[in-house]
């Protein structure tokens, strides 16, 4: 389950709430009771290994780019 930061504007709290994505824009209710607060955006974090690399460009050669392939002079 998903989970949201949010901050009270009254009390200037940053507290988390975990619920499902189809209730992530209904309002929430911080841990000392305000109803003033606001969703934070979240920062998503993604490991592990890429399955699948970039394709090469067409005609072979190295790089890409102007730099990697060699057109700047």
């Amino acid at each position: 389950m998903p989970r949201y930061d949010y901050r009270c504007r009254a009390c200037d709290v940053t507290f988390e709430v975990n619920r499902p994505m189809a209730a992530a824009n209904d309002p929430a209710t911080c841990p000392a009771g305000h109803a003033d607060t606001t969703k934070l955006l979240s920062t998503v974090a993604v490991t592990g290994a890429a399955s699948a690399s970039a394709p090469r460009p067409a005609g072979g050669g190295g790089g890409g780019g102007c730099c990697g392939g060699g057109c700047c002079g």
